[in-house]
């Protein structure tokens, strides 16, 4: 399974820093907060993501069954992660189901730390709602991933 991962991980975290680097010199978009923590973060994100890819691909039979299927959850994410629209503009139903996606934290972090120059504490709840969800999708996957291997 790290063997599956691993590329992705170092990929995921060179893309991260281009983001950042071509938004500050290009953009103009501010670096106020810690890039240690900007990076354990994007870590955590990253633990969630790639579990609900490996996730996907233990369900699935074929590659292009998994890609749909991931699709098919990244899709209502961006759109109920307060992305595109903000949170307090959706309706209280989808305020509530969007607690249950990984990328509204990230997205609160990631703007905390990068705009406002936040510390970790400001962040914590974030911070344990995204490991509580990178642990148990990458369990959730890792289990899955040796019941499909027997």
């Amino acid at each position: 399974m790290l063997g599956k991962t691993l590329p992705y991980v170092i990929l995921a975290f060179i893309e991260t820093f281009e983001i950042i680097i071509i938004g500050h010199f290009w953009f103009g978009v501010p670096v106020r907060g810690s890039l240690t923590l900007i990076t354990v973060t994007s870590g955590l994100f990253l633990m969630s993501s790639l579990g609900i890819g490996v996730l996907a691909s233990t369900v699935a039979n074929t590659q292009q069954e998994a890609m749909l299927t991931v699709m098919m959850y990244n899709l209502p994410s961006i759109f109920l992660s307060g992305f595109f629209f903000p949170l307090e503009a959706m309706p209280r139903f989808l305020q509530l189901v969007s607690y249950a996606i990984p990328l509204r934290y990230y997205l609160v972090v990631v703007r905390a730390l990068m705009l406002k120059g936040v510390g970790a504490v400001a962040i914590q709840n974030e911070i344990i709602a995204m490991t509580l969800f990178g642990i148990i999708i990458m369990g959730a996957a890792a289990l899955r991933f040796r019941k499909r291997l027997d």
